[in-house]
């Protein structure tokens, strides 16, 4: 039997409040989604004034992250972004219903080496998405530093 490490609501909030804190410095309304090892939310917030279309999009984001255990933006990264045009993935955005999200800000959560949850934002152009989801995996690992535990803290994540 394998123990498993767990994102919590008390975490999930602390990532979410750092994404939402740096989307308000850059000045861009932005919606973030911090999701479970599953992919199903346990905080989704959306900043006043950001697009109705965000949690929708944020939640994708997170989902495909936490699911394939990968940055979403690594799909379509040439010259080997599996979901390019002639490439082994081609197409896979329309998997699960069209939930899958091969476009850039969603990042899995990464704790000693395990994938625990997704983020998901939307709002910004990609570098502000990036910016408010590496603010948030920062977040983690600040919460948890002092418990040994180390959250990979980097744009471009594949497990």
């Amino acid at each position: 039997m394998k123990q498993a490490l767990k994102l919590q609501l008390p975490e999930a909030r602390a990532m979410a409040a750092a994404a939402l804190e740096k989307a308000q410095a850059l000045g861009v309304p932005e919606t973030v989604c911090i999701t479970d090892e599953g992919g199903f939310p346990i905080v989704l917030e959306r900043m006043d004034g950001a697009r109705v279309t965000g949690p929708q999009i944020a939640w994708n984001k997170a989902f495909t992250a936490a699911g394939h255990k990968r940055s979403t933006h690594l799909f379509n990264t040439p010259p080997n972004g599996p979901a390019l045009p002639g490439n082994e993935a081609f197409g896979i955005q329309w998997s699960f219903e069209g939930k899958f999200a091969v476009f850039v800000g969603g990042f899995p959560i990464v704790v000693n080496g395990e994938v625990v949850g997704g983020v998901g934002l939307s709002g910004g152009n990609g570098e502000q998405d990036t910016a408010c989801g590496v603010a948030a995996l920062q977040a983690l690992q600040d919460l948890l530093a002092a418990q040994g535990l180390q959250v990979q803290v980097k744009a471009d994540l594949k497990l």
